[in-house]
């Protein structure tokens, strides 16, 4: 089936209920995470949803979802999952960006050297501002620092969507316990780090659930 909602990439699905729902997550996105993430139906996927770092020449990035586990949570609680893994995607899109910048940037500069001392320096300092400048990238792309970025990006579009600022991290953080738990497993390190930054911001105490 071709795509029929400009931007939206999506699958043929077969059921019509799974349709709707494709269709109120596409909404729900912003308009670049409309333009540069695709929603994927994975039903042998273990976890509930996932995403991972784009690569340099992916245009548009896929989220996959098993569906059998996604309806196991409330609408709320998908909503601020879903926002979460396209404020991700496009936090990662954007660092790559960035990077693409920067290293022209210190390309221009080294040739510049280069060119006036004509000699080996040239290549010295180049070497040099590559090197910061992908210090500077790794530091802004650590994954502790990239979900909170992540989950603060959710926070704002679900802002726009209706939702409270407390709303809005009491149902992200519900999320992350919820998804724990359909999955079987024990929060990871970053999910417990994001549930304190989240509890904060619903004004809850550390003790609170």
């Amino acid at each position: 089936m071709g795509d029929t909602k400009g931007s939206r990439r999506i699958l043929v699905w077969k059921s019509m209920n799974l349709s709707a729902e494709i269709d109120r997550l596409l909404d729900l996105m912003p308009a670049s995470g409309r333009m540069y993430t695709k929603l994927v139906s994975k039903p042998k996927q273990s976890t509930v949803i996932a995403a991972t770092y784009p690569l340099p020449w992916v245009e548009v990035h896929p989220i996959t979802i098993n569906f059998d586990l996604w309806q196991k949570l409330p609408q709320p609680q998908r909503d601020l999952l879903l926002l979460h893994h396209v404020g991700g995607l496009l936090n990662a899109r954007q660092l790559k960006l960035d990077l693409y910048q920067g290293l022209f940037a210190v390309g221009a500069t080294g040739t510049v050297i280069e060119l006036i001392r004509g000699e080996a320096a040239g290549i010295v300092t180049l070497a040099g501002l590559t090197v910061l400048a992908g210090a500077q990238v790794f530091r802004k792309n650590r994954k502790d620092e990239a979900v909170l970025i992540a989950d603060e990006a959710a926070i704002r579009v679900a802002q726009r969507r209706g939702y409270t600022e407390t709303e809005a991290a009491q149902h992200l953080l519900a999320a992350i316990e919820s998804v724990a738990q359909i999955e079987q497993r024990n929060l990871s390190v970053a999910e417990v780090v994001r549930s304190q930054a989240l509890r904060a911001m619903a004004g809850l105490s550390p003790l609170n659930q």
